[in-house]
């Protein structure tokens, strides 16, 4: 456990020295247990806000509160993550070199769909860049486990092939 601890605090080593801007900011401020508690509650949040997205398509509310709920879902349970690691540690995180395109595409693909939906109150368009925004998210989703979007990628050649 306190492997995980280190590893999610960005601290490989065992000595808790930390250096730059914000010296022990995001890795002493809460509790562990209080991460782990506010990590769930926000992720279970994010999935709350999911529920309501799929009610409302199930009940003809319309497609643009669908899409809406759907997209402020993902970020709250993107947000979610900043409670293990800490928010700089995230944002650092989301933004390194091997995950930046990634995190780009979901960003771009959430205010794309927000913006078909509240803007131009087209449906088609809206669950369009909804789909793109899953497919961006998943794929940023899987730059956080080693290997996994070589093993996609192979997979899909594969099929290709």
């Amino acid at each position: 456990m306190d492997k995980l601890k280190r590893f999610l605090n960005g601290n490989e080593r065992d000595d808790d020295s930390t250096t730059g801007i914000f010296p022990d900011l995001e890795s002493h401020s809460l509790s562990w247990s209080t991460r782990i508690k506010g990590f769930i509650v926000c992720f279970i949040l994010g999935l709350i806000i999911s529920v309501f997205a799929s009610l409302s398509l199930f009940l003809h509310k319309g497609l643009s509160l669908f899409v809406i709920f759907y997209t402020i879902g993902n970020v709250v349970s993107m947000m979610s993550t900043c409670f293990l690691m800490g928010p700089i540690k995230q944002f650092k995180r989301m933004f390194a070199e091997t995950r930046l395109i990634a995190t780009i595409l979901v960003l771009v693909m959430m205010g794309l769909t927000l913006f078909a939906a509240l803007y131009f109150h087209k449906a088609a368009m809206s669950l369009f860049f909804m789909i793109l925004q899953w497919l961006a998210m998943t794929w940023y989703s899987l730059s956080y486990i080693p290997y996994a979007r070589d093993g996609v990628k192979k997979f899909f050649e594969s099929c290709i092939a």
